[in-house]
């Protein structure tokens, strides 16, 4: 993997990502390290279908977000480092699996590696580029023809609370600005037979503990964007207290039911395709185990090299 002075992401840190940990805003090296890589059965309906979305975890994360669930992988940077061909196995291992899709996890300081990956192998299912919204449009755009299903979140439309949750002012007008290039690029949502999505962007909102006005203000900005059914959108109510929130006490508690429905209702108004979480998916065990679960390669009792 050659050294590359880095700019994926919108801090433009320019550090030199060698294959020394430390150097840079995601704090990883420029070849991948991955946490796990498994079917997953959380996404939404029409991307976890009945058999699973092929999940890959990748390590590291240059957004910092103070109640970010994956904080193992995103902010303790655990993981393995991988090559880019036991990246392609480990595709080709999900596909084998039954997975109804390629679902690249937290992949915006490996938008290089996927661009690589995805030029010299197409895969018989829809990628997904699974992101905080954190994006560069200039990156984006390196994978046009090559991501089919962009799943960005939405955070925040204020920047100061982008700032005091994920060290990121500028997060409101950098997501907007990324996911209207996803859209340009997939078009409105496509779907097979069975109902899973082939093609299209769904855009993701986390509700925070007193931030329902945030979370109207999101849907506000996707309705008027964007025609009627040309992207989903995902009302998550999955928020649970992690890490350490002495420096944010005001989020450090589940939402209320009333928060929740508040939302819910907003969403229903507005008339947006899409889902809703129930309030029992805020519980940790929905959070999958980082444990390298299909990252490595381990030997077979016959000498080969087969999968974890």
């Amino acid at each position: 993997m050659e050294e590359m002075t880095c700019s994926l992401c919108p801090r433009n840190c320019r550090a030199l990502r060698t294959d020394t940990r430390g150097l840079g805003a995601c704090r990883m090296p420029a070849a991948p390290v991955a946490a796990r890589a498994a079917l997953h059965h959380w996404e939404e309906p029409p991307i976890s279908g009945s058999r699973g979305s092929g999940a890959i975890f990748f390590s590291g994360c240059s957004l910092g977000c103070v109640f970010c669930q994956n904080r193992k992988i995103s902010q303790q940077d655990f993981g393995e480092g991988i090559t880019l061909e036991r990246l392609r196995e480990i595709c080709g291992e999900l596909i084998s699996q039954g997975a109804h899709n390629l679902n690249f996890v937290n992949p915006t300081h490996y938008a290089h590696i996927l661009g690589e990956l995805l030029e010299r192998c197409r895969p018989t299912v829809p990628v997904v580029f699974n992101t905080g919204g954190y994006d560069k449009v200039d990156t984006l755009r390196t994978l046009e023809g090559k991501v089919d299903i962009y799943l960005p979140d939405l955070k925040y439309l204020d920047g100061e609370t982008a700032g005091r949750y994920s060290k990121a002012p500028d997060y409101p007008e950098t997501a907007q600005a990324a996911i209207r290039e996803m859209v340009r690029q997939t078009g409105p949502c496509q779907f097979d037979d069975n109902g899973l999505l082939l093609k299209g962007t769904v855009i993701r909102h986390l509700v925070l503990p007193g931030q329902v006005g945030q979370a109207k203000a999101v849907m506000d900005w996707v309705s008027q964007e964007f025609p009627a059914r040309t992207v989903l959108f995902s009302l998550m109510s999955q928020y649970t207290p992690w890490g350490d929130l002495k420096n944010c006490p005001e989020i450090n508690r589940r939402l209320r039911p009333s928060e929740i429905r508040a939302a819910r209702e907003y969403m229903e108004n507005l008339g947006l395709a899409g889902f809703t979480q129930e309030r029992t998916s805020a519980r940790e065990e929905y959070t999958p185990p980082f444990d390298l679960t299909g990252v490595l390669s381990i030997p077979s009792k016959h000498g080969k090299e087969t999968s974890q």
